[in-house]
């Protein structure tokens, strides 16, 4: 999926738009990296059988990059 897509596919609902908008703010994510998490956070919610990007989808998205980032 490209960035370009993303907002058209990947609605996410308020807590978990603001949840990202703080992580991003606090660890000075690039715009890159936000996508990334919303591609992965859209993956598990797709799984999840739910439409809309939730709160839970967003955090464990950004702890699985938290975790990439460890082993590297």
């Amino acid at each position: 999926m490209q960035a370009r897509h993303i907002r058209k596919f990947c609605p996410v609902g308020a807590k978990g738009q603001q949840l990202l908008e703080m992580v991003t703010g606090r660890f000075g994510l690039s715009a890159r990296t936000y996508t990334r998490i919303l591609q992965v956070a859209h993956t598990i919610a797709d799984l999840a059988g739910s439409e809309p990007i939730r709160q839970e989808h967003s955090a464990e998205a950004i702890q699985s990059r938290s975790l990439d980032r460890r082993v590297r």
